[in-house]
Formats: structure tokens, C-alpha cells, sequence
């Protein structure tokens, strides 16, 4: 398989820490984009570049636009991975508790995506990692308006990019996750055990992100063992 060139936000733990050591062991250069770099520089891998990235920060963006340009010129896979879960009665969140989820999980995900496109050439793929609680008609919890309804915006979103880009050859896909063991989840609900491992699923989303363009474009695919 040809080396392709991966930008990975959310990578300091969970999901997005394993999903670079997977691309890098595979071969493929990868951008791990995080507020906090150090446990990917810690790797010391040779394919992977790394610096802190804040997705709420708009001058962070010009960085990956420069290193894109000056390096790469390409980006082959982009995948929104970074999230904010707030768990948190409705009555007591605020606009601003609102305006820090959607500033990583709606906004920094349009702005990325946005600058990337240019970068991007027929074949590439954008995989935006959303949850099940953002899928309409889909079991909902209490605590977590702020967070399941900017999954749920972006998931849309996802689908209006699909159709804007169709004639670009780039695909555009969403996955829902389920209860994933990371330590996000343990912030958000202590003790709680997810039937999945961040490395399963990472290693599913690994093989989807360079494969399931070929299946899909605009669609959201659930990826969860739990029932309903």
C-alpha cells in the first residue's frame, strides 16, 4: 500500500493516541494534532509530526496550513477525532458551557476541514468521529445536551459536505460511536465500563479511513455493539 499522508486531531490519549501509532506502524506519515503534544512526541516515531493544536484557537490554524504546504502539499485522510464531553444538568450549563463543546466538536471540525479541502485531491477522505447519542432516534441520557446535540450537528454537516463536494472525487463520512473505554468517558461517568477498547475501535477506524471511501460518501455509519 502507498504511504498516504494522515492528519489525526484529538491524539494525546484515547482513540486518537492509538490511531497514530497504528498509521505509523502501517507505513503512513501522519499530523497528530493536540492541545497537549507531548504524549505522541513521547513516541519518538520517525513518520509522525506532532505540535500542540487547540482547536479553538485561530492562529493554530495557520501553522498546519503552513506545514502542509511546506511538506506535504497533500492530505490524503483527515480524521475529526478531537472532542469535548460535557456531563452536566441542563439546568445548571450556561452559553458558555455550550460555546466550549461546539468550539471543538462542530466549529474546529468545519474550520479543519475547511482549510484542508484545498490540500485534498480525488480519493481523499474526511472521517469525522461523532457518538451514537448525536443519532436521531437513538437512546439519549441526561447530562449531556450540549454534547449529543454538537454530534448531532455534525453529522449533518458531514452529509452537506458530501453533497457540495460530490464532483471533487473527495468522500465524506461520519461514524457514531458507542461507549468507547477512553479516558474521556472515565471523566464523564467515573466507573463506568465500556464493552469496547479505545485500540479496537481505533483499529477499526484505522481500516475504514482507507477503505471506506470506496463504499461510502455522505453517510453515517453506527458503530456500536450495544442494543438499541
Amino acid at each position: 500500500m502507498m504511504s498516504k499522508n494522515i492528519i489525526i486531531t484529538g491524539t494525546s490519549r484515547g482513540i486518537g493516541f492509538e490511531l497514530v501509532q497504528l498509521f505509523a506502524k502501517a507505513g503512513h506519515k501522519v499530523l497528530a494534532l493536540s492541545r497537549n503534544e507531548k504524549p505522541v512526541q513521547n513516541l519518538k516515531l520517525d513518520n509522525v509530526t506532532c505540535f500542540s493544536f487547540d482547536l479553538g484557537n485561530i492562529e493554530a490554524y495557520k501553522k498546519v496550513e503552513s506545514f502542509i504546504t511546506d511538506n506535504w502539499k497533500q492530505v490524503d485522510i483527515l480524521i475529526n477525532n478531537a472532542g469535548a464531553l460535557l456531563n452536566k444538568p441542563f439546568s445548571e450549563t450556561n452559553i458558555k458551557d455550550f460555546e466550549a463543546v461546539y468550539k471543538t466538536n462542530v466549529f474546529g471540525v468545519a474550520e479543519l476541514t475547511r482549510l484542508m479541502l484545498p490540500f485534498m485531491k480525488e480519493g481523499s477522505h474526511v472521517v469525522t468521529i461523532s457518538s451514537m447519542g448525536g443519532v436521531q432516534g437513538s437512546m439519549k441520557f441526561p447530562g449531556l445536551a450540549a454534547y449529543s446535540s454538537s454530534k448531532a450537528a455534525v453529522i449533518t454537516l458531514t452529509e452537506l459536505l458530501a453533497e457540495e463536494y460530490k464532483d471533487s472525487g473527495i468522500s465524506f463520512n461520519v461514524l457514531a460511536l458507542g461507549a468507547v473505554q477512553t479516558e474521556m468517558l472515565e471523566d464523564a461517568f467515573p466507573g463506568y465500563q465500556a464493552p469496547t477498547t479505545a485500540l479496537e475501535m481505533a483499529e477499526y477506524i484505522l481500516d475504514f479511513s482507507l477503505n471506506g471511501n470506496k463504499y461510502y460518501n455522505g453517510k453515517l455509519l453506527q458503530v456500536s455493539n450495544s442494543t438499541p
